[in-house]
Parts: C-alpha cells; structure tokens; sequence
C-alpha cells in the first residue's frame, strides 16, 4: 500500500541543476581548473560541503577547512543569486498535475532535497503549499547517499518507508532511497539511474497509475 510520495528538488521539481553547475564553474575557474558538464553529474543530489570536496578532488587541489568555508559560502552566495531571480515558469513539465493528482487522491507528499535552500526554491515558484513537510538540508546532518533526508520526511509523515515511492534525479539519491527501504522512481536518464526501480523522462503525461504499476 502506497501512501505518500516524497520529491527530491533540484532535476526533479524544478531545473536547478544548471544554476548549481555555472556557480561551481565559476568557483574552478577562480581555482584555475575547469567542471564539465560529466564532472556535474558527481555533485547532483549530495550536501554543498561533499560537492566542494569533489569539486577540489577534480581540480586536484588541497586546502584547508577555513577556506573550504569561504569557497562554500561564495559559491552559495552566486547560487542563490541565480535562484533569487526563479519564477513558477521554471517548474518542469507535468509536475504540478502530477502532484495535484496526488493530493486529490490523499496521498501525502513530502520534499526530501541536500538542499539548504529548498524553501527560497518553493517560495520562488509557489510550490510551497503542495508539500505537507519538507525536509532540507538544514534539517539533516548526513548527505546522500544515507537516507536521512527521506527517512525524516517518512517519519513527519507518519508513514513506513516501505509505504513511500521516492522520486529521485541523481544517483546518490536513488542510492539513498533503496538503503532507506524506499520503492524509487528515477526521473532522467535510465543509463545513469538504472538502480532505481523504474526510471521516467520527466511527468509529462504521467499519471499516478502509471507509477502505481511499475511495483
């Protein structure tokens, strides 16, 4: 029995991926290196702290925790300057259907997103009000792929994990899905998330049964 869904944010709600990708390619380029977009995949779905370790183990460059610091918070700063500038044209194609189906349907839904900026993301597009609870990454200590951020979004849900589908972008988080006892759908591409259980393009056209029977 399914009863609830919970939303990774960034590839799986909305695109902001691409704004993480140009304020990590500018910190490298001030470090003198460059991030491909194959480079990018290893920093989707993990805390801003471990996408920064990647980032110096790619550039080949050892540094101190006091300036980790101060990279991470430059980076974040560029960021959210990008995101600041969001609009509800920015939610990716079927997802508000999506979760209006859900809601019609009581299913609960939860937001399980690294993020620390998750709430500015929902504010931005007026998503904020699809999600009875959303979990961030001011909220957990662990990135994925543990599953703290989705076993907290069960938990304030008042559901098992085994009663929850995770809807998950990036390989770390289907990663943390199953290592939580989640059923996941991966959204994208089938080559990098052949873990999930199943793996959908986007929403677009895609209803709640359509999920319900891939389990």
């Amino acid at each position: 029995m399914i009863n609830a869904c919970i939303f990774d944010l960034d590839g799986v709600i909305v695109d902001t991926a691409k704004y993480h990708y140009l304020a990590w390619k500018e910190l490298a380029r001030g470090l003198s290196f460059d991030v491909t977009e194959k480079d990018n995949e290893r920093l989707k779905g993990v805390s801003r702290m471990r996408s920064l370790e990647i980032l110096l183990e790619i550039g080949k460059k050892d540094i101190c925790e006091k300036t980790k610091l101060k990279y991470s918070d430059s980076k974040n700063k560029r960021y959210l300057e990008y995101i600041l500038k969001m609009t509800p044209d920015e939610v990716l194609p079927g997802i508000i259907d999506f979760l209006n189906e859900l809601i019609s349907r009581d299913i609960k839904v939860a937001l399980g997103s690294a993020s620390k900026n998750a709430m500015t993301i929902l504010n931005q597009i007026k998503l904020t009000d699809y999600f009875e609870v959303v979990i961030d990454g001011t909220k957990v200590s662990k990135a994925k792929p543990d599953p703290e951020v989705f076993l907290k979004g069960a938990e304030a849900l008042g559901v098992k994990p085994k009663e929850c589908i995770v809807f998950e972008d990036a390989e770390a988080g289907i990663e943390a899905a199953l290592n939580g006892g989640f059923k996941c759908i991966g959204v994208g591409s089938p080559d990098v998330l052949g873990k999930a259980d199943y793996v959908i393009h986007d929403f677009e056209n895609i209803t709640y049964n359509d999920i319900l029977s891939k389990f």
